[in-house]
């Protein structure tokens, strides 16, 4: 077997004997993680290890391509001020020219490009300025009913199973449901955990205020900083390298991680794992698996094994309960898949049309749905540039449907088997962009992209479906990411996923410390009456108009 080569350990003898931390997953949650055990638990950079099997740092928070052949996004998340353990963290990271911290940059830019959607849902080509929610009061009972119930009581039932049909025809649903990607079909305890969790943004999110954006996309904003930061510390990225199993030693009810088995470049190989050392694995991928199509072909569906995050969790949880369910996660493909697609623009039409429409430059309206859509398609057009080189006169947008197998409005064909070229030409159908359609289509590259596991995590689970961060039993494994459970937190966010890091990182090293505590919001009665206030459709006083 080809042993891993590590990077040459500048301290000698004395930096070997202490820990050795490998992190399985090159996402977020490990360079988080990588970040935290550096910062506050003084282990050297070169002593940490990241294993990732795609040939690039970032997992999920992607951005890549060029204006030649187009930029690709496969997801944007959500960010918002309560997310107090992304911003304690960034608050270290300087940027990358240094001028100052992440967090700073990012809040002080949000200063000045305020969210602000005059055009959150565009119906039969006119803008919806400030929608009404219009939910019934059975409707805002039993949302208030979901945040008061106990999660056991709530089980694995779905959000169809507590609400009547009206409720998915709702604005309210529209907007919400396409804000966080929400199912009918999907977890009701998650999507009370989120009800609760974003009870301050009630208020304002018929027209998103209060959701904050990076000045450029997410893997320019926050994954390279971060990236250069562990780099410059010595952090060992291996690349290319795909985790297949972890090796146990376990005694009286407790366990540890002897050893880590690998392939890479067509060799296998095995790491050693010292008691004293540490494993933090982050569970399974949202996206996993995706495929990537082009303006004139189709993505493919994939499945699980067409990478190792879900065979490697599968792989390990066998006979372990207390490992988790993955199957709950990785086996519903049909329940969990979406599409995205970015467009790279080299004309100014698009851009000036939809200004026009909306109200909104770009960057200050942020999610547009348009709920007539078969596909429940939406966009979101970001400040320019979004990538940094980027070049004057270059822009780009990014979307998604949620009905990828339902035929199109204007193209006869199922999402799931368009091209790029035919979903831009769905979305301008429901822009009632005629004249100018043919120009743009020609100046633009439209990339679609196939996930199927993206909102594997919002699938119906019980308690132990999701393994706790810190394991009963173990000695020196922890997992991190969308699928251990953290109570009170809400998944599909990049919050949760340094939430588990740093939680992770604590319990491991022993630190007598801990994460800041999830925002509560519901025990604040100016939040409530807020949020009472908007889901009955009166604002400011008087009833939305």
């Amino acid at each position: 077997m080809a042993p891993v080569t590590r990077a040459p350990d500048p301290s000698g003898s004395a930096g070997r004997n202490m820990p050795q931390v490998y992190l399985v997953g090159g996402g977020i949650a490990s360079m988080a993680a990588a970040a935290f055990m550096i910062r506050d638990g003084d282990i050297p950079g070169h002593n940490i290890t990241i294993f990732e099997e795609l040939d690039k740092i970032g997992g999920s928070m992607d951005g890549s391509g060029s204006p030649e052949a187009g930029y690709l996004l496969r997801g944007g998340r959500m960010f918002e001020s309560k997310y107090l353990c992304t911003f304690e963290l960034f608050s270290s990271i300087p940027t990358l020219d240094g001028s100052q911290s992440v967090t700073a940059e990012t809040l002080g830019w949000n200063k000045t490009m305020k969210t602000s959607s005059k055009s959150r849902l565009f119906r039969n080509g006119k803008r919806q300025t400030a929608p009404e929610f219009g939910l019934s009061e059975k409707h805002i009972l039993t949302i208030e009913r979901l945040a008061a119930e106990p999660e056991s009581m709530l089980g694995s039932t779905t959000i169809a199973g507590q609400f009547d049909p009206a409720f998915f025809k709702t604005d309210f649903w529209f907007m919400w449901g396409t804000t966080f990607a929400f199912q009918p079909w999907h977890s009701a305890v998650e999507f009370k955990r989120y009800l609760v969790r974003f009870a301050h943004m009630v208020s304002g999110f018929e027209r998103l205020e209060g959701i904050l954006r990076t000045v450029y996309n997410q893997y320019d904003s926050m994954i390279r900083p971060l990236e250069k930061w562990l780099d410059e510390r010595g952090v060992v990225f291996q690349l290319n390298t795909h985790v297949t199993n972890l090796l146990f030693d376990r005694q009286d009810g407790k366990f540890a991680v002897t050893g880590i088995a690998y392939e890479r470049g067509g060799q296998t190989g095995e790491i050693a794992v010292r008691a004293t050392d540490h494993v933090l694995v982050t569970l399974g991928s949202m996206t996993e698996a995706s495929s990537v199509g082009g303006m004139d072909t189709a993505p493919m569906l994939n499945g699980k094994a067409d990478g190792g995050a879900w065979t490697l969790w599968e792989t390990i949880a066998k006979g372990q309960p207390g490992f988790g369910r993955p199957s709950v996660f990785d086996d519903h493909i049909g329940r969990s898949k979406w599409l995205s697609f970015t467009t790279t623009m080299h004309g100014p039409d698009l851009l000036r049309i939809v200004r026009d429409l909306t109200g909104n430059v770009p960057g200050e309206g942020g999610l547009i749905t348009f709920p007539d859509s078969n596909w429940l398609a939406s966009i979101v057009i970001p400040h320019q540039p979004h990538f940094i080189g980027q070049p004057e006169g270059v822009s780009v947008l990014w979307g998604y449907g949620l009905s990828v197998d339902q035929p199109g409005n204007f193209v006869k064909k199922a999402m799931s088997a368009c091209t790029g070229r035919e979903i831009m030409t769905e979305i301008l159908g429901h822009l009632h962009i005629e004249a100018e359609a043919s120009k743009i289509l020609e100046t633009s590259i439209c990339i679609p992209c196939m996930m199927p596991f993206i909102t594997s995590q919002f699938l119906p689970r019980i308690k132990g479906d999701r393994p706790p961060v810190f394991p009963d039993g173990s000695k020196n494994l922890a997992f991190m990411g969308q699928f251990c459970e953290q109570p009170d937190d809400v998944v599909f966010t990049v919050e949760y996923s340094i939430r588990s890091a740093q939680t992770a990182v604590y319990a491991l090293l022993g630190l007598k410390r801990e994460p800041p505590a999830v925002y509560m919001g519901k025990f604040d009665p100016r939040v409530l009456y807020k949020a009472f206030m908007a889901l009955h459709d009166f604002r400011s006083g008087g009833r939305a108009a």
